[in-house]
């Protein structure tokens, strides 16, 4: 059966129908519940876009809103996620026509998994409009046939089980051949493929595939959306936004998408200390000056006194763990640090596992970070003897080593779990580097109830130094926004 239109959609008029505003505020709220932010401005804008669009064009309504209420490219696959939520392309189960798009069967009359697969893989081979919706409308069928389980609330979709037989990832080779024109026992029809296009070539097969597996969680949630309620759905089924992930529960895809939201956070970070240093410039009311002027005009103090503003950029020393437990989080922060070094008068950066070496080198302006963390990790002596965290040590050889870093202009940043595997905290220390820097504060990954539990040193730490929890890029940003002197 065919799936039916929703009638609340309907061709562009004059103003948008009561219903569909009603609809176009959930929809709002809905994203405001994920984090991102969309103000009354913006709302009103995706009216005025709704009123002028064809409704029945989805990609047309989709940019158009997202044109309207996004102000960060990183919040796109949230907001694509929920859109599908909102103005499904269809209700029920999609048909595609006249176009036959049932899954194969064997003579038993069940689903024939390895022609199934072929079919997968000959239609992401070809990959044009046609293969593509051909594709969308067999993820359709895929979901309800192999998808749909009973659940205590009744029916419900999983995209995992859709695709566990299937097993799309081992199709990279057949669809890999297919894009390089080979006979599938290594024998290529082409005189000549380099490795430029073998590159191409793998990377495209490995692109469709990912489209391949989002098609698949789309429709899933689609089809859960119409059991259970959107609402319900967008709770645990839409990606999270990228500055609200985990650092240490960040998936591989998760980390990419963090590494790619440092350089507009920085951006936000810089243009918000340049406010608060010019400001500041004047420096702060010297009261006892400005009343003594004051009495030359009838102890009325017209004329305001300041105090000599402080040095606009001082010294900045990272401390970093970069262990296994929260390399995520040290290689997050030592982006944004390094994107925020202009700010700076001098950055140096000090990492450690069980001991501490000087690993500024790495960071130049120019490098690549990638490459910059992947050279400290094999050049820099980071490991002393068993290679597991012992932030005693490292603070202590840090404290013999290079104490000269740390001066009374400095500001002492200290990134880490403070999980030291029972060993000597080494207090004394850190309360001296604390003692001798214009400013320390330790940044932990961890959530606060989890401090001083286990191997953790951090109720130690704390009582030393201001700790602070830092477990997303967002309150990473919150934070250090607050820590940035002027």
């Amino acid at each position: 059966m065919a799936a039916s239109r929703s009638p609340r959609f309907r061709p562009h008029g004059p103003a948008a129908p009561h219903g569909l505003a009603g609809h176009l505020v959930g929809f709002v709220e809905a994203l405001r519940a994920r984090g991102i932010s969309v103000g009354p401005s913006e709302t009103v804008d995706a009216g005025k876009v709704m009123s002028v669009l064809d409704l029945l064009d989805r990609e047309a309504l989709r940019e158009g809103l997202a044109c309207a209420v996004l102000r960060r490219p990183t919040h796109r696959s949230t907001f694509d996620a929920l859109f599908d939520l909102w103005f499904p392309p269809a209700i029920g189960v999609r048909s595609g026509g006249r176009i036959d798009t049932s899954l194969p069967r064997d003579e038993n009359g069940d689903v024939d998994i390895e022609a199934l697969r072929d079919l997968i893989a000959e239609l992401l081979i070809d990959g044009s409009a046609e293969a593509t919706e051909l594709t969308e409308l067999l993820t359709t069928q895929m979901v309800e046939e192999m998808g749909r389980y009973e659940s205590t609330n009744g029916p419900s979709f999983s995209a995992y089980q859709a695709l566990k037989d299937v097993s799309p990832d081992t199709l990279l080779k057949k669809i890999l051949d297919g894009l390089l024109g080979s006979d599938g026992g290594g024998e290529s029809a082409a005189p000549y493929v380099d490795e430029h296009q073998s590159e191409i070539a793998r990377r495209t097969a490995a692109q469709r595939i990912a489209d391949f597996r989002q098609m698949v969680a789309s429709e899933t949630r689609r089809r859960s959306a119409e059991h259970l309620g959107k609402e319900r759905v967008a709770m645990y089924g839409v990606p999270r936004l990228a500055e609200e992930v985990d650092f240490l529960r960040a998936s591989d895809t998760e980390l990419t998408a963090l590494r790619r939201n440092v350089t507009p956070l920085a951006r936000l970070l810089a243009s918000r200390l340049a406010v608060r240093r010019s400001r500041s410039r004047a420096g702060a009311i010297d009261l006892r000056r400005t009343l003594r002027k004051s009495m030359s005009t009838g102890g009325v103090p017209i004329d305001l006194v300041h105090r000599k503003p402080r040095t606009a950029r001082p010294e900045l020393v990272v401390l970093c763990d970069v262990s296994g437990s929260v390399a995520g989080f040290s290689h997050f922060t030592l982006l944004l640090v390094h994107a925020l070094r202009e700010q700076f008068s001098r950055v140096r950066v000090f990492a450690f596992i069980d001991t501490t070496d000087e690993v500024t080198r790495f960071f130049d302006s120019g490098s690549d970070l990638g490459a910059a963390m992947s050279r400290m990790i094999r050049e820099a002596d980071l490991v002393g003897y068993d290679g597991h965290s012992d932030y005693g040590h490292a603070l202590g050889v840090f404290a013999e080593r290079f104490a000269d870093s740390v001066t009374a202009r400095s500001s002492l940043l200290i990134l880490g779990d403070a999980r030291n595997n029972y060993r000597d905290p080494n207090t004394a220390a850190l309360a001296h580097l604390a003692s001798v820097a214009r400013h320390a504060h330790w940044l932990n990954p961890e959530p606060v109830g989890q401090w001083g539990t286990g191997d953790s040193a951090a109720h130690v730490y704390r009582e030393l130094v201001s700790m602070h929890e830092c477990r997303s890029a967002q309150q990473l940003a919150a934070v250090v926004a607050g820590l940035l002197p002027v």
